[in-house]
């Protein structure tokens, strides 16, 4: 495969501008993946840039699954009208709306857990971990770990992606920001789910 048959291929693989995915593929010499690495610590720099920026405009997106009984509304946020009308954003958004319904997270993030609802965690996880009998630091980062792995589980950025595990749902929204050029932002969703 010659390297304007890599650029394409890298090209087609990850959105990113023609420019960019040329560079990537020069820096790696032609090697693919270390290239799509390249691009994607590049895509969460740009992101962190990004991070400040007004998000005025975006969409509304909706979801409901097959069997009728569990839907989504998501407010899904970026800087432009154009960019809300791509297909891009609302690949992202459908994306985001499928992952909330598989996985019902309970909040958007980590900022967002009411402290008591935290003290109460951390209080069960003691409670499970008081007939241990292990050094009080080892206990503190066993408590700090299972914390953490709630958090993963409940904040829906910090969720494993569920088309790829190796992703996380703010890794999404930082490739997205890459490609459009633009912050993108959640910011509610409700899950709706007969029971």
């Amino acid at each position: 495969m010659d390297i304007l048959d890599k650029i394409k291929k890298l090209r087609e693989e990850t959105g990113i501008s023609l420019m960019e995915c040329k560079k990537a593929c020069e820096e790696t010499k032609g090697d693919i993946e270390a290239a799509k690495e390249i691009l994607r610590k590049r895509g969460q720099a740009m992101a962190s840039k990004r991070l400040g920026r007004e998000t005025g405009e975006g969409i509304i997106d909706a979801y409901i699954h097959d069997n009728a009984k569990i839907g989504v509304l998501l407010d899904i946020r970026c800087e432009s009208d154009f960019v809300a009308r791509s297909d891009d954003f609302k690949t992202l958004s459908k994306e985001i709306c499928l992952q909330i319904t598989a996985m019902n997270p309970l909040y958007l993030d980590e900022e967002f857990i009411p402290a008591d609802q935290l003290e109460k965690e951390k209080s069960i996880i003691k409670e499970q971990l008081k007939d241990i009998d292990k050094p009080a630091d080892i206990l503190d980062k066993v408590i700090e770990g299972k914390i953490k792995a709630y958090i993963d589980e409940n904040c829906l950025l910090s969720q494993k992606w569920i088309k790829d595990p190796e992703k996380r749902i703010r890794d999404l929204i930082e490739e997205a920001i890459a490609k459009t050029g633009e912050n993108i932002t959640l910011g509610r969703f409700t899950r709706y789910e007969l029971r």
